[in-house]
């Protein structure tokens, strides 16, 4: 079926809302989540207040968005990298997704900051959250790859003294859906994965590993590599 041409005034109000979200992303950047307002975008855009407010009707809505694509994009992109690696190599398809959130965090570290750290002051999410599709990829995909792991990795003690309980039930319930084979221990390993994954690379962003590391890429690699030493791969 043939695809039907947007109208001009569609072409524009697509346009003027990438450029909003543009000018909010560099104010972010720029001065943190207290730079994001809805009335120095429009000054910038040489706008009134109201015709921005058209686009987005609260400084929340703009947020909201803005954290819905952050995450969809990285999402998208540490999905490919996965993927680039064939599906027998569970250990590969780990380093490439730290790596790839590493490289992200790195490139846009004001985006990694809105979406993993800095509260904006006074900002209410929408019922469900912001980017609650993208937010369940991110969870499918790490659990999806210590499931991968996880016959392959060596029995320990600990393992039996998880229970589902120790875990929030939307989160149980969704694992035990997706992965029926998988037990609490190996929803523990995919958080204890992205936990070590998150630490260097918030080290990073927010400037605490620059005094200490010439090269993070080499010490996070490294501790990617460990960490599927210890899992057997």
């Amino acid at each position: 079926m043939a695809e039907v041409a947007m109208s001009r005034r569609e072409r524009l109000r697509v346009e003027t809302t990438r450029e909003i979200k543009v000018i909010a992303l560099r104010l972010l950047a720029q001065g943190g989540p207290d730079a994001i307002a809805l009335r120095a975008i429009a000054r910038e855009m040489g706008m009134t207040a109201g015709a921005v407010y058209g686009y987005f009707a609260t400084r929340d809505d703009l947020i909201s968005t803005l954290i819905s694509d952050v995450y969809t994009a990285l999402v998208d992109r540490v999905e490919a990298a996965r993927d680039a690696i064939p599906a027998d190599d569970p250990g590969a398809r780990i380093v490439a997704w730290g790596e790839a959130v590493r490289e992200w965090a790195v490139q846009y570290p004001a985006e990694f900051r809105l979406v993993y750290g800095d509260p904006v002051p006074g900002y209410r999410p929408p019922p469900g959250g912001p980017a609650a599709e993208a937010e369940l990829r991110a969870c499918t995909g790490l659990v999806g790859l210590a499931a991968a792991a996880w016959s392959r990795r060596p029995a320990r003690a600990e393992d039996s003294t998880f229970e589902w309980s120790d875990f929030a039930d939307a989160l149980a319930t969704h694992v035990r859906s997706d992965f029926p084979g998988l037990p609490p221990a190996g929803l523990a390993l995919a958080l204890r994965m992205w936990g070590r994954m998150h630490g260097l690379i918030a080290l990073e962003v927010y400037g605490h590993l620059g005094p200490q590391s010439t090269d993070p890429a080499k010490l996070f690699r490294a501790e990617m590599l460990d960490l599927i030493r210890e899992l057997g791969l």
